[in-house]
């Protein structure tokens, strides 16, 4: 083989494992907000045992946005066992210095884990965790639905007793057409925008039942609109390409 095509292997695989998934980009929304409030969400942090800095590093990001208002989308947790993840408690401590309420779900690999001990950690720094239910922020409703692939997503409970305007938050982006309410938004992750994409390709592969369609992005095929993250970690393969970890914000 040409060294040359050599070179290029080893420089995609150094990118692709060591360096884009250490990357943030910052991916904007803009929303009729009259109140002109900026809501930061995140999504799929799979935050491994060594992931210290990567975490510090996405806590100072979103601080420097100086959100009115944090959402997430679950998966704290790196991994199937507890073994690869830091630990919640040690990701909380990190996680406290936001500066913001914090509302989320949570995912597939914090089920895994321990999706109760996830959910205490969290409400231990005063963040809200919503299982099927809503709170409400200023004059904002958060709903929040349980993760699709490990327990089932009740969207009447949820929306129960809620009015817009109003967020819905799903780990999953799986039930958009499920959704027959009117809501102002629909957040959603899980896909990691493949973690892999072609130029001008797009997701070679998606955990999804809709495969690559929702990878991630601003859709509206009813009449609500969802944004999907394309996350801030990786799953199975700690691998990026074409695909920087993002951080979104809805203003």
């Amino acid at each position: 083989m040409n060294k040359y095509v050599i070179l290029i292997f080893l420089l995609l695989f150094i990118w692709s494992f060591y360096i884009e998934p250490n990357l943030i980009v910052i991916k904007k929304y803009k929303f009729n907000n009259p109140q002109k409030r900026r809501i930061v969400f995140i999504s799929d942090l799979h935050i491994g045992k060594y992931d210290k800095s990567r975490l510090k590093r996405i806590v100072k990001k979103i601080n420097e946005l100086k959100p009115d208002l944090v959402l997430s989308g679950g998966d704290y947790i790196k991994g199937h066992n507890g073994k690869t993840t830091m630990q919640i408690e040690e990701q909380v401590k990190e996680l406290a210095k936001i500066n913001a309420p914090i509302i989320s779900v949570l995912g597939n690999h914090d089920s895994w884990y321990d999706k109760y001990r996830v959910k205490k950690a969290l409400e231990s720094i005063g963040a809200v965790v919503l299982n099927n239910n809503n709170t409400k922020f200023e004059d904002l409703y958060i709903a929040g639905v349980e993760d699709t692939q490990t327990s089932i997503a009740n969207i009447d409970a949820a929306l129960e007793n809620t009015e817009c305007p109003r967020i819905l938050l799903t780990h999953s982006p799986d039930i958009y057409y499920d959704i027959h309410q009117d809501v102002d938004l629909i957040l959603a992750g899980h896909v990691h925008g493949g973690q892999v994409r072609v130029p001008f390709g797009g997701a070679l592969i998606c955990p999804s039942k809709f495969g690559t369609k929702f990878s991630k992005g601003d859709f509206k095929e009813t009449q609500n609109r969802m944004i999907v993250s394309g996350g801030l970690g990786t799953s199975i393969l700690t691998v990026r390409f074409n695909n920087l970890p993002e951080i979104v914000v809805i203003e």
